[in-house]
């Protein structure tokens, strides 16, 4: 087969050379965004009078009979043809006749797929968006109905103080808010066109750079054409943010998979999203939370694997570039299945509320209010801070928890305990009294609630 690029060739490379050259094996992917490209590039030929308006007519109708053969799946790529650029092309040409080599008049293969990946990015960074969105939506759902549901917290996998349960959700609500944010921000960057940069260097031709971004809706044009078809920044900051994204879902995969284990049984995960034993009958796996807990190292492994591609490479482009492309569309798929699933699984999980209330009850987390008490009653803190840890050592030995001291005990520890201690050691109450911006006290949960849910409202 005569390459579309072979004028200058003598001879026709083996076909195994051929096919590991090639990209179209993962680039048909970019064939919407192709097409789209194309589209508005021959109108700016004809507005510019660089073809005739007959000629991209011609070759706007095929093109767009091309559109609707891939929505169909009717195109057969081929290897020969390399990429989906010159398998465009010589679709093109066979649909229409020699016209449709006009086309690829003042653009080079180099500005054609980095337009195509501006385009397809930018329409997959608001898909994830708005899944982003759909996921905060079930956090706020879960949080509204349990605000007064009080779960330990933990530092250092160690109970700490006790929480509002719609608190803890509400943390990962404001680390997707911030997910989203850096999405958004990113399209100031993505959507601008390197359209019409040509190989390196620009074209003779008197095309009209602006006028294709604005057909395409990008905000503006790369000012400079080198730039134009070596930057992979966009893909890299999307690779970063989908790296942080995929890192915050892990942390609560992490957490599901404690709370749903034997050991905590806060919550139950729904059978959708639950997979059993093919020798354990009795078992229940949270095995959609560990794939997605274990699947941020592929997305990892893409954003290192574009940094370490880039990091020593001269302008402009160079055929390194081209694994450029699986890693961005792995990274747009994973992504986007992670977060759909985990929305599923929050919307549909059983909390267990009486089970983490018994489990407040049954530890020392309540130990800094009886600091707080002392301190408050003018004991400088440090001194009441020995004075409770002495108490539960007491406890310890005695097998009992700092609810469950009699008075005699709080005497001899402190003349300054009274017999509201109990009231202000019970869970609800410790929980009640963090009253603080952004605490865990109720009235604070729900003034976070309102908040997020005014921030969903505004996307």
């Amino acid at each position: 087969m005569t390459k579309l690029w072979g004028g200058r060739f003598t001879k026709s490379a083996e076909e195994w050379v051929d096919a590991f050259g090639a990209s179209i094996p993962f680039d048909k992917e970019l064939v919407e965004e192709d097409i789209t490209g194309s589209l508005a590039h021959v109108k700016m030929l004809a507005a510019c009078d660089i073809i005739t308006d007959e000629e991209a007519k011609t070759i706007t109708q095929g093109l767009k009979t091309l559109l609707e053969k891939a929505d169909k799946n009717e195109l057969e790529y081929s290897v020969q043809n390399e990429d989906i650029h010159l398998n465009i092309e010589k679709f093109l040409t066979d649909e229409i006749g020699p016209v449709g080599g006009k086309l690829h008049t003042g653009r080079s293969r180099n500005d054609q797929v980095a337009t195509d990946m501006h385009l397809y990015l930018r329409k997959h960074t608001n898909e994830i968006m708005e899944l982003v969105k759909q996921m905060q939506e079930a956090l706020l759902g879960q949080a509204e109905q349990h605000v007064e549901t009080i779960i330990p917290g933990y530092t250092h996998l160690q109970r700490a103080q006790p929480v509002s349960f719609a608190h803890h959700l509400m943390a990962y609500f404001w680390m997707l808010e911030r997910d989203y944010t850096r999405l958004e921000d990113s399209l100031k960057r993505l959507n601008i066109s390197p359209l019409g940069a040509g190989a390196l260097a620009g074209t003779t031709f008197p095309i009209d750079r602006h006028y294709t971004a604005e057909l395409l809706e990008f905000d503006g044009i790369y000012e400079n054409s080198l730039d134009a078809v070596s930057d992979r920044d966009f893909i890299l900051e999307f690779m970063s943010a989908s790296s942080m994204i995929m890192m915050h879902l892990s942390r609560l995969a992490e957490e599901f998979i404690l709370w749903s284990s034997q050991e905590f049984q806060f919550i139950e995960l729904d059978d959708t999203f639950a997979t059993g034993s093919s020798i354990m009958p009795q078992k229940k796996n949270p095995d959609m939370a560990e794939l997605i807990r274990g699947k941020i190292g592929r997305v990892y492994g893409n954003l290192f694997s574009l940094l370490t591609l880039l990091k020593g490479l001269p302008l402009a482009y160079n055929k390194d570039m081209q694994e450029d492309k699986e890693g961005m569309f792995d990274t747009v798929t994973t992504v986007k299945g992670s977060v759909k699933i985990f929305t599923g699984m929050i919307e549909t999980m059983k909390v267990n509320k009486g089970v983490m209330e018994k489990e407040t009850h049954s530890d020392f987390s309540n130990a800094t209010e009886l600091a707080d008490y002392l301190a408050s009653k003018g004991m400088p803190f440090r001194e009441a801070h020995e004075v409770v840890g002495k108490l539960v050592l007491l406890c310890i030995q005695k097998d009992i928890y700092l609810l469950d001291l009699s008075m005699k005990d709080y005497k001899q520890a402190s003349d300054l305990f009274e017999e509201d201690i109990y009231e202000v050691l019970k869970p609800s109450t410790v929980v009640k009294r963090r009253n603080s911006a952004g605490g865990t006290g109720f009235a604070q949960v729900k003034k976070a609630i309102e908040l997020g849910q005014e921030k969903v409202k505004q996307k």
